[in-house]
């Protein structure tokens, strides 16, 4: 039986894992689960995100996935470490990968790391950074507006190239050489964050993550070898709502979005 990869967000945004995944490994099957009665995960306390993390991962290996990836950054720097030791299936958040795709491109070791206010104060990038490559050195900044502005779909406003501005103006003053897109959701305004950067190099965290997980599943020969991928998405409230924002992420109609207890 041909099982598919779990992908598990708090909401939407991880559907840019979901987008990458049809990208690099288009002949895979995708379960996206979205705790969406639950979100935002930022501002709540670790013991309340593992608690929920751990419910919705029980769902995935219920639809026996063969490999589960933590989109949501909030449950990659909280409990990964918990659920990867409660299950024998590869697991992979997206703070390892997106940190070693920095240390691999940066020439000077002066990092950005940009997200949402929860994902800055958890320093998760700057632990796993400095962890890496001790020399490192790390320049958050928070960006709680981006999230709001992809999800009204005003990608290439000219109100959202003003904020972008606003907010990176002073990272590219602090000579950084790679900025780390911190946020699921922040991938999609990528065309404007280069263009206030500069020669930046942008890590997509979700890019290294389905590279990183591909590598995984080749060692373990669990990869689909030839066919076209099927997608299902599950969410725990608002299915019409995460339908509409699913056409801003994968550019397509999401046709059918299951509601789930």
């Amino acid at each position: 039986m041909k099982r598919a990869i779990g992908v598990f967000d708090s909401g939407v945004g991880g559907l840019t894992v979901v987008a990458e995944i049809m990208r690099q490994l288009p002949q895979e099957d995708v379960i996206y689960f979205g705790d969406t009665a639950h979100l935002p995960y930022g501002p709540k306390s670790p013991e309340t995100v593992k608690r929920l993390v751990r419910d919705s991962i029980r769902f995935l290996r219920e639809e026996k996935v063969k490999a589960i990836i933590l989109a949501c950054h909030t449950a990659s720097a909280f409990a990964l470490k918990g659920i990867r030791e409660e299950n024998p299936i590869p697991i992979v958040g997206v703070i390892g990968p997106g940190a070693e795709e920095a240390l691999r491109v940066t020439r000077n070791k002066r990092i950005g790391v940009i997200g949402t206010y929860g994902t800055i104060e958890s320093r998760a990038y700057a632990k796993e950074l400095k962890r890496r490559d001790p020399e490192a050195f790390v320049i958050q900044k928070p960006c709680p507006l981006f999230v709001p502005l992809v999800e009204e779909g005003w990608i290439k406003k000219e109100a959202t190239s003003l904020i972008i501005r606003e907010y990176l103006e002073p990272l590219r003053e602090e000579g950084i050489d790679t900025l780390i897109l911190g946020c699921t959701h922040y991938p999609l305004l990528k065309e404007g964050i280069g263009r206030v950067m500069g020669k930046v190099f942008l890590i997509d965290s979700s890019q290294a993550t389905v590279a990183h997980l591909g590598r995984i599943m080749e060692e373990k020969a669990l990869l689909t070898r030839e066919g076209v991928g099927k997608h299902s998405f599950f969410v725990s409230d608002a299915p019409e709502r995460f339908a509409r924002l699913g056409r801003i992420f994968l550019g397509k109609e999401i046709e059918k979005v299951e509601k789930v207890a």
